[in-house]
C-alpha cells in the first residue's frame, strides 16, 4: 500500500495522532502500516487502535532521556492511565517499573509478568486485604500517603518492607481542579508537619524501611516550573535515598495546545534535582498520560447526521468510550477517517450515543460532509479513555487492537452482552417475583 508520511502530506491534524501514522493517496488513515477502513471491517467499531512501535518508542524516550541526564534514576509507569495486560506487559519489556493504584492494577501487573520488587502501590485509601495481597507478592515499595498505612503495614509486615511517604508538596499548578493533586487541600499524601512526624515514626519502626520521598501534583500539566517548584518545596524534609518526584507531564490535545517536550520536561526535573536534593540521590519519575496518550486513536462509525440547530453527527460511542471529554471537559479532535485529505467544507457538533447532552465529544468540528457509514477517528485517547470505559446505556468496552508493520493484532476484546449479564447471575438463576 503505498502511502505518503505525515509530514508530506501536511495535514493539520496529523501532528496529533500516532508517531507511525500515514496517510494514502486517497486519504485513508494508517496507523503502524495497517488501514482503518480494514481495522474496522475486522474488528468493529468504537475500537482503541495503538501504534504498538509509538508506545514503545515514547517509554525509551522517558527511559533513555532520564538516565541520560541523571543516571541513578528509574521510570515507573503509572498504569491507572492504560490498564491493559498487553500495556503492562510493553513496559515490563521495556525495563520500566510500574505504579499500581489498588488490587486491580495489581493483579494485572502480574498476570503481565512484572517483577514484584519492581512494583510500587499507591493509593490514599489501602484496605487491609490490598495491603494483604500486595506484602504477599512481594511488591518491591509502599507509599506510604497516611498513619494508617503505617499502621496496618506494621500490623501486617512478616519482613522489611521499603516505602516511601507522600508529601503535600504545596503546589497547584494550572489544570482541571479533579487532576490537581499537590495543592494544601489535597486528599493525597502528609503536608511537611506531619511528615516529618511519619518520617521519624518509620525509622523507628521494626519492619518498615525508609528510602525516601515522594510528591505528585496532578495531571496534564501544560507548564515545566511547577515540577522544578514541588522537587524544591519538599528539599526541606531532609537528605533521603530516594525522591519519587511523580509525573503529570500534560500532552496536546488540540491544535490550540503547546505542551512540553519530554525534553524539556526531563530538563526540568534534573536541573532541579541538582539544585535541590543531595548528590547521588536516585531519582524516580511516574508518567502516565505523557507516556500512552498519543500512541491510541479511536475508531467510530457515524450512524446519524441531523440537521436541526446545529448539525449533529452523532457515532457508535461516545462518554461511555471516552468519559474524559464530559468529565473534565478536556477538548479533542477528530477527523473522517478514509477522508483525511479532503477539505472541510461543514462544522459540526460530534456527539456520542449516551443519554446525556453532555455526551459531546467535539464541539464546532470542521470535517468534509459527514455521511451515515463514514469512520471517524479521535485522536490521542490512550490516557485514560479505556481506564473509565463504563455500561452507561448497556454500552461495551470496546477492544484494544496493536498495529506494528502492516500487521494488527487484538490484545484486548470487547465486551460482550455474555460479560455483563455474568455478574448478574444470582438474579437470573434465581428471579425476583412479586
Amino acid at each position: 500500500m503505498e502511502t505518503l508520511s505525515v509530514r508530506d502530506r501536511g495535514q493539520d491534524l496529523l501532528p496529533l495522532f500516532p508517531e507511525h501514522s500515514s496517510v494514502t493517496p486517497d486519504g485513508e488513515l494508517v496507523i503502524g502500516g495497517v488501514g482503518v477502513a480494514g481495522l474496522a471491517e475486522r474488528f468493529g467499531t468504537p475500537a482503541y487502535i495503538v501504534d504498538e512501535a509509538g508506545l514503545r518508542n515514547q517509554a525509551r524516550r522517558l527511559r533513555d532521556g532520564l538516565a541520560a541526564r541523571h543516571p541513578d534514576s528509574d521510570v515507573v509507569w503509572a498504569s491507572k492511565s492504560f490498564p491493559c495486560l498487553a500495556v503492562y506487559q510493553l513496559m515490563k519489556a521495556q525495563g520500566l517499573a510500574i505504579d499500581v493504584a489498588g488490587a486491580g492494577e495489581l493483579v494485572m501487573a502480574l498476570a503481565a509478568g512484572v517483577p514484584p520488587e519492581r512494583l510500587y502501590l499507591h493509593g490514599n485509601a489501602k484496605t487491609t486485604a490490598e495491603l494483604t495481597m500486595a506484602l504477599e507478592a512481594g511488591v518491591g515499595t509502599v507509599v506510604v500517603d497516611n498513619f494508617d498505612d503505617i499502621d496496618r503495614l506494621e500490623h501486617l509486615a512478616t519482613r522489611p518492607q521499603r516505602v516511601l511517604i507522600r508529601i503535600i508538596p504545596g503546589i497547584s499548578p494550572e489544570t482541571h481542579e479533579s487532576q490537581s493533586t499537590g495543592g494544601d487541600d489535597s486528599k493525597f499524601g502528609l503536608p511537611v508537619d506531619q511528615a516529618r512526624e511519619a518520617i521519624a515514626r518509620i525509622r523507628s519502626s521494626d519492619w518498615l524501611q525508609l528510602d525516601g520521598l515522594h510528591l505528585h501534583i496532578g495531571s496534564q500539566i501544560l507548564a515545566t516550573e511547577p515540577f522544578a517548584q514541588a522537587v524544591e518545596a519538599i528539599a526541606v524534609l531532609g537528605t533521603f535515598d530516594v525522591y519519587d518526584v511523580g509525573g503529570g507531564l500534560g500532552v496536546r490535545y488540540t491544535l490550540q495546545d503547546e505542551a512540553p517536550t519530554v525534553e524539556q520536561y526531563l530538563d526540568t526535573i534534573t536541573a532541579a534535582a541538582a539544585a535541590y536534593l543531595p548528590a547521588g540521590a536516585r531519582l524516580v519519575i511516574e508518567p502516565g498520560r505523557s507516556m500512552v496518550a498519543r500512541s491510541c486513536v479511536t475508531l467510530y462509525r457515524v450512524t446519524t447526521v441531523k440537521h436541526t440547530g446545529r448539525t449533529f453527527v452523532a457515532v457508535d460511542g461516545g462518554m461511555a468510550d471516552n468519559l474524559d471529554a464530559a468529565l473534565t471537559g478536556q477538548p479533542f479532535e477528530a477527523a473522517i477517517a478514509t477522508r483525511m485529505a479532503d477539505a472541510p467544507d461543514e462544522v459540526v457538533d460530534l456527539v456520542g450515543r449516551q443519554c446525556e447532552s453532555g455526551d459531546r465529544l467535539v464541539a464546532g468540528l470542521p470535517v468534509p460532509a459527514p455521511v451515515v457509514g463514514d469512520l471517524v477517528v479521535m485522536p490521542v485517547t490512550g490516557a485514560y479513555t479505556y481506564t473509565l470505559a463504563n455500561n452507561y446505556n448497556g454500552a461495551l468496552r470496546p477492544p484494544i487492537v496493536f498495529c506494528r508493520d502492516g500487521q494488527a493484532r487484538l490484545v484486548a476484546e470487547r465486551e460482550t452482552h455474555e460479560h455483563v449479564l455474568a455478574l448478574h447471575r444470582p438474579a437470573r438463576q434465581d428471579p425476583i417475583g412479586e
